[in-house]
């Protein structure tokens, strides 16, 4: 059902407009803001940014807002700002900003930004290096990655940087042309070296390399090429413990010259530039080379002096043979004297010694003798009355005879057989039978 009003209704325009005149009479000044950004992007020249208020006690945003700076402003407030600080805008960053505010009747409400307070920004910044490095201190690992030594032969490099910066040709070239001749082993690890990703990108570089760590000497990290302003990324805490943790020697050469980053004050050793970090390992070698070198020409030196020593020594010795040799010659003849008279004397003993003894063995031999001969003597005598005992002419005359057959006394009868002749053996004659 329609309902009809007694007041003329006003337009969006008008109200918006109303809202516009009112703002304007209220808010005429300039005001100083303390903002964290959540989000900043450029476009046609123009700065647009999103300001947001966290509670304290937490993360949690309280207060947002919308702000713009617009080409000319922004033109101006840019190159200062980044001069000043060292670092672009970006999210996350605590600022101070002049602004003033506005409102359109189609856009809306915004606040214009005029003026940019980049001390402010600095002691936020430097609040947060601050807590970073005590929170590294804490946990012990702020030296830690400068408490290893780097190999006396560096050569082999993971390097960590963007593909396509000038800064890594520079780098490989003055390593590869280095007037020493030198060689190197380089590989790449790809990482983001400015923007947003730096940090995580780093991280997971390291990781990488850490996997094979044992191929690797030290790591290099280099940044050539970007913008002077975007270091935020190598400021963080996350990055900073991985570098401080690493197993591995690490370089930064990351091309700036203002204050030096969180990442290089962990690092093991850092430089300003990527060709000084390629010259740092050239010289190195070339200190090694040249230590070695004097280590060659000093032992050169100690040999040759003990050569001469010892060259001296065999010449006062070999002077000294000839009375030496006399000296020995002397004692030796004394000596082989005394041996030949001692031997002399052994020999002339040795044998009265062997001459006594044979002395005493002829005389004992004669009774030796006869009493062996009577012996044998009375043997042969029993041997001759047991042979003449048994003399079968002895048995013949007492009136035995003695058959044979064959030539052989027969002794059994039952040996015999018809026809065999035997002969009879008596003591006077002989007689021959047939055996029937």
């Amino acid at each position: 059902m329609a309902t009809t009003h007694n007041k003329a209704a006003m337009t969006l325009y008008e109200l918006n407009g109303m809202v516009r005149s009112t703002i304007e009479s209220v808010l005429a000044d300039d005001y100083w803001v303390e903002a964290e950004l959540s989000e900043v992007r450029e476009s046609r020249g123009h700065c647009y940014m999103e300001l947001i208020e966290k509670d304290a006690n937490g993360n949690t945003p309280i207060a947002r807002a919308s702000a713009k700076c617009w080409r000319q402003t922004w033109a101006l407030l840019r190159p200062y700002f980044e001069r000043a600080t060292g670092q672009q805008l970006h999210a996350g960053m605590k600022v101070m900003l002049q602004v003033y505010a506005q409102y359109h009747e189609a856009y809306g409400f915004s606040w214009i930004v005029t003026d940019i307070d980049p001390t402010y920004t600095l002691g936020d910044m430097t609040r947060r290096r601050m807590e970073i490095i005590r929170r590294l201190k804490e946990e012990g690992v702020f030296d830690l990655n400068k408490e290893l030594e780097l190999p006396v032969f560096t050569q082999r490099i993971a390097v960590i940087s963007s593909q396509t910066a000038a800064g890594y040709g520079d780098f490989c070239n003055q390593l590869a042309e280095n007037e020493y001749g030198y060689a190197f082993e380089t590989r790449l690890f790809a990482a983001t070296m400015q923007g947003e990703q730096v940090e995580q990108s780093i991280i997971a570089a390291l990781n990488r390399i850490n996997a094979e760590a044992d191929l690797f000497d030290c790591v290099v990290i280099i940044r050539g090429g970007g913008a002077t302003s975007d270091m935020s990324g190598f400021d963080t805490l996350a990055l900073a413990e991985n570098v401080a943790n690493f197993p591995l020697p690490v370089i930064t050469g990351i091309g700036h010259d203002r204050d030096e980053s969180i990442l290089d004050m962990v690092s093991h050793t850092k430089v300003k530039t990527p060709t000084a970090a390629a010259a740092l390992l050239v010289s190195r070698l070339s200190a090694v080379d040249a230590q070695l070198d004097a280590w060659r020409q000093r032992l050169v030196r100690m040999v040759t002096a003990r050569l001469g020593t010892e060259r001296q020594r065999m010449s006062a010795i070999s002077g000294r043979i000839p009375a030496l040799f006399s000296v020995v010659k002397t004692r030796q003849e004394a000596r082989i004297g005394i041996i030949a008279e001692r031997l002399k004397a052994a020999a002339a003993r040795r044998i009265n010694e062997q001459g006594h003894r044979i002395e005493m063995a002829r005389q004992a031999i004669p009774p030796i003798a006869m009493r062996q001969l009577a012996a044998a003597h009375h043997k042969v005598e029993m041997l001759e009355q047991r042979a003449l005992a048994q003399d079968p002419t002895l048995l013949l005359r007492r009136g035995y005879s003695i058959t044979m057959c064959g030539g052989h006394a027969v002794r059994d009868a039952g040996q015999l057989k018809p026809g065999d002749e035997i002969e009879t053996r008596l003591e006077k004659g002989r007689i021959k039978s047939t055996v029937k």
